[in-house]
């Protein structure tokens, strides 16, 4: 077994997808400066998180207050860890917050991109979480608009700054696994009555709301496929209309993609998985956010033997630190964010096809 860190992968990543973003534009230079931070919501799943690391960095980030499009919200999160202390205010005051260059957008998924546009307008740099709303068109506005206005978006798809993903992002760019023809992707969970009710607000359900994660990996890996075939299933029915078990087939040229998503699973997380396989070899990431890696080669390359070999990859740092220690360098002029528009806005029209949403 190899024991590797984050570290040895962090450049990995920038160099995973196929082109450097034309569209997005890094702020000018603030070397040395905090950069003021503020977050609007606190409904999404990932809000706490996002708070939680941006306050662990308090080398990088000062963290200007919290807003959200109903303030009682915001007020009655105050009476958490991850949001005590914090100065609640309007979405106009923090967006006037003097020196403020960044918001994190993390409300509930129908205001995701409504509230980013106001921050871009405002000409805030940006985390949106995911997914980007229920309308292609909408994102692609909000794109255009951060464009016009020399602004990033970063999307808050949490896989691109694992490790093992950063890995295996590297052993796709650099040729490792030959040509790819197969990936298999699994991100499953048992949905409480709450998330159910919840996530059957959203056509899409479990697809569009959680394996979004994956299709953007597909979509590093491998661009954006010719066709896309769904299956969706809403076994509770009528009781609820909840689409509860999934399957979409990305189809390439030479490579075929399935990713599922099953909220049925009483062992949906120790089975979460992504599988990829190629002419040249095969990696294997289980469970999805371990670290734990099974990398097999027909040659050897770098430190890697020829053969199959386990590998386990350590996380440095919370679980979002990565994607606010890249954002930083983004908002600071140092580099430019791997991830550029086209990317963003193919994955987008891919989660929602995936889902049945088209």
């Amino acid at each position: 077994m190899t024991n590797l860190t984050r570290r040895q992968f962090t450049t990995a990543t920038a160099a995973a997808v196929t082109t450097l973003a034309a569209g997005v534009h890094a702020a000018e230079p603030t070397r040395g400066n905090k950069i003021k931070v503020g977050q609007i919501g606190t409904s999404h799943a990932h809000a706490s998180g996002k708070m939680d690391a941006m306050r662990s960095m308090s080398d990088t980030y000062e963290v200007v207050g919290l807003a959200d499009v109903d303030l009682d919200l915001a007020k009655s999160a105050t009476q958490r860890k991850s949001y005590e202390g914090l100065k609640v205010m309007s979405i106009e005051q923090l967006l006037n917050t003097p020196g403020l260059q960044a918001v994190a957008v993390e409300t509930e998924v129908r205001q995701l991109v409504p509230t980013a546009r106001k921050c871009i307008e405002a000409g805030m740099h940006i985390h949106l979480d995911k997914p980007a709303g229920e309308s292609l068109s909408a994102f692609r506005e909000l794109c255009e608009a951060a464009d016009a206005k020399k602004r990033t978006i970063q999307m808050g798809y949490m896989l691109r700054y694992n490790p093992a993903f950063e890995l295996l992002f590297q052993a796709a760019r650099e040729g490792w696994l030959g040509e790819i023809y197969e990936i298999d992707a699994m991100m499953g969970k048992l949905a409480s009555p709450g998330l159910r009710k919840d996530l059957a607000q959203y056509e899409g359900g479990g697809m569009f709301e959680l394996a979004c994660h994956l299709i953007d990996a597909v979509v590093t890996i491998l661009g954006k496929p010719d066709e896309v075939i769904a299956f969706t299933k809403r076994t509770q029915a009528p009781q609820d209309t909840f689409a509860d078990n999934q399957l979409a087939v990305l189809d390439y040229p030479k490579a075929t993609a399935t990713v599922r998503c099953n909220h049925l699973d009483p062992f949906g997380f120790p089975r979460r998985r992504f599988q990829v396989a190629g002419s040249g070899g095969a990696l294997e990431i289980k469970q999805l956010e371990s670290g734990e890696v099974d990398l097999s080669l027909t040659e050897a390359y770098g430190q890697f033997k020829k053969g199959t070999q386990h590998l386990s990859l350590k996380r440095q740092g919370g679980r979002y630190d990565g994607e606010f220690t890249d954002l930083a360098k983004v908002i600071r002029g140092e580099k430019q964010l791997a991830w550029d528009r086209q990317h963003d806005l193919a994955v987008h029209e891919v989660v929602l096809k995936a889902s049945g949403m088209a």
